[in-house]
């Protein structure tokens, strides 16, 4: 016999949308079984009936012949042949019909009786199940929904181990439910075939049995295949009792798993958490605005496949894209009082969806994939273990590492290079014999400031009152600088963080600035980072909020001594600032950022404004520039490349944070 589908036990605690598509499939099958049986009986309920009435008819042509003799026909003479002939027919009749009733028992007790007894156990068992089931998945989403609105900031322990336990009872009673309905559905893959062939069997033994009895008229053919299908019938009784206890054995083992299976969140302290996920998959509740301020929230699956977030609701056959996750920024966000929320955001700044996950081992873990998967490492030759080098590379421990900078000794210093041809009679650039040392480069112990403030002297400047400040951010002097700049471009950049340094003599100390800020970030769960757009002109770096066009921090161009982009992770870009603080000693920072675009179109947007700011001091080379360089169609600013759009365009609405 063919292989018999089946539900594995194993997956009925998860109860995915596969395995519920998978189920729709074995229901769908019972459901026509039910169709079928019904129609079935209802054909051998018809032949049994018409045996019946050939006893009646038999027995009524019986007495009918019988009757012959006694009728009083007017020309009746020579009826006696007839007679005596129609006595020995109603003989034989009697004896048939003997035959038809010992066969009219037989297939009540063979053919109807055992149909019968499998549309009203068997069926109406599957069917009580599946009830039972959906009653307990109800349940289960019920007290799911419940615990899922369980406050954080104000957070009952009493109602929220009510709200556990009763999620734990419902997880528990469907789980149970699940096992015993599929148990019953893989069950009802064996009896149907018994239930088909049984009544059959039935019925052509009895036809066989009435007729050897009437007549030898069959041969020993029949009964050797009659033989045969009642060995088929005894094998596959056999299969059914073996796949019993093989069930009764799984559905105990399952049943005898730990309560964290059921509890969700059952590990908040310690979690095991795995940050190298490129792909993940698991129920998360949905957020949908249903008016201006009203909301609801909805438990779907969702998997990640490539670059895309899939969903796919219960019974559907397949997922549907829900977002694009490529260059996407992921952070954590307080939704409606709501625990383990995350938002996504696309990469012109617009805000995308927001998710709730279940437990905080889910939450971190959904953030980590996604973080992952914006990056591309999907698109690799070996994605895990390009994620692996990644994470591992940030969850360093934050000590001089001489390995990290010999990754970029190929990477040219983007600052210096044209600085060196338009500067080759003033500047002799150093070749350096040994690297130095990254205790050198930043002292250990440095604060790292992973948040966007404004600085000490523009708060004095502020608050002096000699000076009024636009209460839009916005200066004059800012203004007219723009006006005059002969290069304005913008960039999408979140700020990861900023540290001091001792030197700024060399790029490695950016270099060992991005290893350490990233290393703190990956230490202490720091996932969320301030968005800005970073404008370049030939007077500043200004660092505008998305939203209210507030500049929260401006730094010299003159005091921007280096600058360059992480050769591995392309969006990373880094540079020192100079400054002389209120006593005259001067200080040096690293400031760290992740940018939409390359690093490197950023480095080249400042190394062109040094450029400019050179050879505005001579006339000639700043003609020259000028002319090699396009302008934009007012003739105001210069054009960096042909396609603006991807690295100037401005998303017109951006979050206030997005994910690291």
């Amino acid at each position: 016999m063919p292989a018999v589908d089946k539900l594995l036990l194993e997956e009925a605690l998860q109860d995915s949308p596969q395995t519920r598509s998978l189920l729709s499939v074995f229901e769908e099958d019972a459901g026509t079984l039910t169709e079928y049986t019904n129609q079935l009986l209802q054909a051998m309920q018809r032949v049994y009936g018409a045996q019946n009435e050939m006893c009646l008819a038999t027995q009524q042509l019986s007495k009918q012949l019988l009757a012959y003799e006694k009728q009083n026909f007017a020309l009746g003479k020579g009826d006696e042949e007839v007679i005596s002939t129609l006595h020995y027919f109603s003989k034989v009749v009697d004896e048939l019909n003997i035959l038809h009733s010992e066969l009219a028992k037989q297939l009540a007790d063979t053919m109807v009786l055992p149909i019968i007894q499998f549309r009203e156990k068997d069926l109406t068992e599957v069917s009580t199940l599946k009830d039972l089931f959906g009653l307990a998945s109800n349940e289960h989403d019920l007290s799911m929904a419940k615990y899922s609105r369980l406050p954080k900031r104000r957070e009952n322990e009493k109602l929220k181990t009510e709200v556990v336990k009763e999620v734990a009872n419902a997880r528990r009673k469907q789980h149970l439910s699940s096992l015993q309905y599929y148990c019953a559905l893989n069950a009802l893959q064996y009896r149907k075939r018994i239930a088909m062939m049984e009544p059959m069997l039935g019925y052509t033994q009895g036809q066989i049995n009435f007729f050897k009895k009437g007549a030898e008229m069959f041969s020993k053919r029949m009964d050797s295949f009659l033989s045969s299908v009642s060995n088929m019938v005894q094998s596959i009784q056999g299969e059914l009792d073996a796949e019993a206890d093989a069930m009764r054995v799984s559905q105990q083992d399952l049943l005898s798993v730990n309560e964290s299976v059921y509890t969700p969140d059952s590990d908040v302290t310690s979690p095991a958490i795995n940050r190298n996920l490129i792909q993940k998959a698991g129920y998360l509740n949905l957020r949908n605005k249903t008016g201006l301020v009203t909301t609801t929230w909805d438990r779907l699956y969702f998997f990640t496949q490539g670059g895309n977030l899939m969903c796919q609701p219960r019974g559907a056959v397949a997922g549907g894209l829900i977002q694009d996750l490529d260059n996407c920024s992921v952070m954590a966000v307080d939704c409606e009082d709501r625990r383990y929320c995350f938002q996504i955001t696309t990469p012109t700044g617009k805000l995308g969806i927001t998710l709730q996950a279940e437990s905080k081992k889910e939450y971190e873990e959904w953030i980590c994939a996604i973080n992952n998967i914006s990056r591309q490492i999907y698109l690799t030759d070996n994605p895990e273990a390009v994620a692996i080098k990644l994470n591992q590379t940030a969850l360093q421990a934050v000590t001089p590492i001489t390995s990290f900078g010999k990754k970029h000794e190929s990477l040219r210093p983007s600052q210096n290079v044209k600085n060196m041809e338009l500067e080759s009679d003033k500047i002799i650039p150093k070749e350096l014999s040994t690297k130095p040392d990254c205790t050198e480069l930043i002292a250990p112990g440095t604060p790292i400031q992973f948040d966007m403030v404004l600085p000490a002297t523009e708060f004095l400047d502020q608050n002096r009152g000699g000076r009024r400040t636009n209460p839009f951010g916005e200066s004059e002097d800012s203004k007219n600088d723009e006006e005059d700049s002969l290069l304005q471009q913008m960039f999408v950049v979140r700020f990861l963080g900023s540290m001091a340094v001792q030197s700024d003599d060399t790029n490695e100390v950016i270099y060992e600035a991005m290893r350490q800020v990233l290393a703190a970030r990956a230490i202490h769960n720091i996932f969320r980072t301030t968005e800005s757009h970073l404008m370049v002109t030939t007077k500043s770096l200004r660092l505008i909020d998305p939203q209210t066009q507030v500049t929260r921090t401006t730094f010299e161009l003159a005091s921007v001594t280096q600058f360059a982009a992480h050769q591995d992770n392309k969006r990373l870009i880094g540079f020192v600032v100079r400054v002389t603080e209120s006593l005259g000693e001067e200080s040096m920072s690293a400031n760290i950022f992740e940018s939409n675009t390359e690093g490197e179109k950023i480095c080249y947007a400042i190394s062109l404004g040094k450029e400019i700011i050179e050879a505005q001091k001579d006339p000639e080379a700043l003609a020259q520039l000028m002319m090699s360089m396009p302008l934009t169609n007012d003739g105001k600013f210069k054009l960096l490349n042909d396609q603006s759009e991807e690295d100037g365009a401005i998303p017109e609405e951006t979050g206030e944070e997005s994910e690291a």
